[in-house]
C-alpha cells in the first residue's frame, strides 16, 4: 500500500472514530430515531438523483436497508442516547464481527476456526466484564440496545454477502433511502410530532453541525473512501484498519467529552480488541510460526 493510500485510510479511521462524538452531540437536541431518518435523508437526498440504483433485487435492497441501516443506527442512537458513552459505544459495535461469524455458520454452513472461536470467547469476556460495570450513567439496557446494534450490522454483513459485489456507495445512497421514511414514522408515532417539532425549533448549530458531519463525512465520504479502498487493495490489508476505530473514539471522547477512562473499561477495551486481533491475525502469524 502506497503512502498516500495509507494516509487515506488513516483519514477514513479519524473520521469514523470522531464520529461517536459527533452522534453524542446530535443527541443533545435530537431524539434518537429521529437522528437516524434525518440522517439517511440527508444521506440519500439528493444523492439518489445522480447515483444509479445497485444492481440487485428490490426485495434485498429493502431488506438491507431496513437492517444495515433503519435498525442498526436506531439501536446504537438509542443505546447512546440511554447512557453508553461514544467511546465505549465504539467499543461495543465491535463485536459485530463475531454476529457476522454465528451468522454465517448458521445460514451458509461455513465452518467455526479454533482461531474465531478464540477470539469470540476473548471478546465476549470483555463485553461480560463491562456488563458487571453497569450503573450509574451507563445502563444495561443501553448496553443491551448496542449490542443489538451490533447484532443487526452483522446481519447487515451477510445480507451484503448475499447481495454480492455492487458498487457501495451506491448501495449505501439506496439502502439510506429505504430506511429514513419508516424511521421518520416510527418517530412520530414513538416519539411524537411534538418532541420533533421541538427538537426543530430549538436546534442548536453545535448539533446541526454534527448531523452534517453524521450524514455527508461518516457516510457518504466514509463509505465512498472504503468502497475505493476494498477495490484497490485486499481485503485483509484494508479491514485491520477498523481496528483502531474505537482506540481513537475513545481518545476523542475522553479528550472532547471528557468521557472516563476507568481501568475496568480499559480490560474490556483490550479484551474485545484483542479477540477481534486473534480472529482477524491469528492464522496468519500462526502459519508464519509452523
Amino acid at each position: 500500500m502506497s503512502i498516500s493510500h495509507l494516509l487515506l485510510a488513516l483519514l477514513l479511521i479519524l473520521v469514523w472514530s470522531f464520529n461517536f462524538v459527533a452522534i453524542r452531540e446530535a443527541l443533545n437536541g435530537l431524539s434518537p430515531i429521529f437522528l437516524t431518518a434525518a440522517r439517511f435523508f440527508l444521506t440519500s437526498i439528493p444523492a439518489i438523483f445522480f447515483i444509479k440504483p445497485p444492481k440487485t433485487s428490490f426485495k434485498m435492497l429493502i431488506s438491507y436497508g431496513l437492517v444495515m441501516y433503519g435498525l442498526q443506527f436506531a439501536l446504537l442512537f438509542m443505546g447512546m442516547y440511554a447512557g453508553v458513552a461514544p467511546g465505549l459505544a465504539s467499543l461495543l459495535l465491535q463485536v459485530h464481527v463475531f454476529f457476522s461469524i454465528l451468522l454465517a455458520i448458521l445460514f451458509f454452513q461455513e465452518k467455526l476456526h479454533l482461531w474465531q472461536a478464540i477470539g469470540a470467547l476473548c471478546s465476549f469476556g470483555g463485553i461480560a466484564w463491562i456488563g458487571m460495570h453497569v450503573g450509574g450513567s451507563l445502563t444495561l439496557g443501553g448496553v443491551i440496545l448496542v449490542l443489538g446494534s451490533a447484532a443487526a450490522w452483522g446481519t447487515g454483513n451477510i445480507l451484503s454477502k448475499k447481495i454480492g459485489q455492487v458498487n457501495m456507495l451506491s448501495l449505501v445512497i439506496w439502502g439510506s433511502l429505504v430506511a429514513w421514511p419508516p424511521l421518520l414514522i416510527l418517530s412520530l408515532c414513538v416519539e411524537g410530532p411534538a418532541e420533533i417539532v421541538q427538537n426543530l425549533s430549538h436546534l442548536s448549530w453545535t448539533s446541526l453541525g454534527s448531523v452534517l458531519y453524521i450524514a455527508y463525512l461518516s457516510t457518504l465520504f466514509g463509505f465512498g473512501i472504503w468502497s475505493w479502498m476494498l477495490h484497490r487493495h485486499p481485503v485483509s490489508k484494508v479491514a485491520p484498519f477498523t481496528l483502531a476505530v474505537p482506540v481513537f473514539a475513545l481518545f476523542f471522547s475522553a479528550l472532547l467529552l471528557h468521557e472516563p477512562i476507568q481501568a475496568w473499561k480499559i480490560t474490556g477495551g483490550v479484551l474485545v480488541i484483542g479477540g477481534l486481533c486473534i480472529n482477524l491475525l491469528g492464522p496468519r502469524l500462526f502459519s508464519r510460526f509452523k
